[in-house]
């Protein structure tokens, strides 16, 4: 099963060229296939609690009917890959939403993004977990590793937002360092800095558990 987030880029391009030139079963090809991805994006990334009083294909729908309203503008002039720019769409609707229902909880929901990193699908948190622990002792029994993946998650809640962000698009919406870079208005070297230091951070917080626990 593929990792990616987003269609085919080939695809979406052969759609691009044909919508631009007044081809209406494209745009609806174009938009459709992307609907699915966003909804995906929307089910990541939402605050669960926000989720519980709002609806998430609603969100979605939102998210569709004004990439609709905004294509022409984007294929005159497009600068950035379609699923970015569709990508900031859902996230600016993310943002309006988690601000409009946020909730009270124990842990305050008045940050400036919302960040929902631990519900990202659970292979991924495995597959993460299994990057930062040592290949030579990291075991294979499934149970052990979905212990690893709750510790992961754990300690990607305690960065701080930058940190955290970063590495859910890059672990969690599999985006590239180029992709990331355009998508955080950063230059490629700078984002994948960014995430360099994020990773460290990650793995100094799983470390301090492990010695918190008094484990090697």
């Amino acid at each position: 099963m593929s990792k990616k987030l987003w269609p085919d880029d080939e695809q979406t391009q052969n759609w691009l060229n044909s919508a631009k030139v007044g081809d209406a079963s494209a745009i609806n090809h174009l938009l459709e296939q992307h609907r699915q991805p966003v909804r995906r994006l929307v089910q990541m990334r939402l605050d669960r609690r926000v989720q519980q009083r709002v609806d998430v294909s609603d969100v979605v729908q939102d998210v569709m009917v004004e990439a609709s309203k905004r294509l022409r503008q984007y294929l005159e002039s497009p600068d950035m890959a379609f699923h970015l720019w569709l990508r900031q769409i859902a996230w600016d609707h993310i943002i309006d939403t988690y601000r409009r229902h946020r909730v009270s909880a124990k842990r305050s929901m008045d940050r400036e993004q919302p960040m929902a990193a631990n519900a990202g699908p659970n292979h991924s948190t495995v597959e993460l977990a299994i990057q930062l622990c040592d290949p030579g002792i990291t075991p294979a029994a499934a149970a052990t590793q979905q212990e690893i993946a709750r510790r992961v998650e754990d300690a990607i809640t305690q960065l701080a937002d930058q940190d955290r962000e970063i590495i859910t698009m890059r672990h969690f919406e599999h985006l590239s360092n180029l992709e990331i870079a355009a998508a955080l208005d950063l230059n490629p070297p700078a984002a994948s800095m960014r995430y360099l230091r994020a990773i460290r951070r990650l793995r100094q917080l799983l470390d301090e558990q492990y010695e918190g626990m008094g484990e090697p």
